[in-house]
């Protein structure tokens, strides 16, 4: 079986804008201290996508997951949610807001809640106050993915 691993990255990386812009996801506002993002790689050392997370006072908000689309179809993308998960330490709710993915998160543990029980720290991010439409589902992990 195939497997995923993380290197950080930068913000400012080329190939992650690229990644993220060719797959509709917002580019805006990725150059911020708060914000780590990751390079998933396979067995083979190919890059198949990326993810990230953002720091919401004690909370965090996955953001920027993408799969590469010659990469896609080979069950990675959830491979690569739970790595990026196990980079979290502690103990934070982790929040992620979605347009189009969230039959995909809810396989993952995640569960749609209301925009009125989602933290303020949260709800103040550029993704969930400007960049994101009001219309995205809002989720929050409410199990370990398995």
């Amino acid at each position: 079986m195939t497997s995923v691993t993380l290197t950080p990255v930068q913000g400012t990386d080329a190939r992650l804008k690229d990644a993220l812009a060719a797959s509709g996801l917002p580019i805006e506002d990725l150059d911020y201290s708060d914000r780590s993002f990751f390079r998933a790689t396979n067995d083979d050392g190919d890059i198949v996508g990326y993810s990230g997370v953002e720091v919401c006072g004690g909370d965090m908000l996955l953001r920027s997951v993408v799969v590469l689309p010659k990469h896609r179809g080979e069950e990675l993308g959830a491979m690569l949610v739970r790595e990026t998960l196990a980079s979290i330490s502690g103990k934070s709710a982790i929040y992620l807001a979605t347009t189009s993915a969230a039959s995909f998160f809810e396989k993952l543990g995640f569960v749609t809640i209301d925009r009125t029980k989602v933290p303020a720290d949260v709800l103040a991010t550029q993704q969930l106050s400007s960049i994101c439409p009001a219309s995205a589902t809002v989720m929050k992990l409410t199990r370990p993915p398995s």
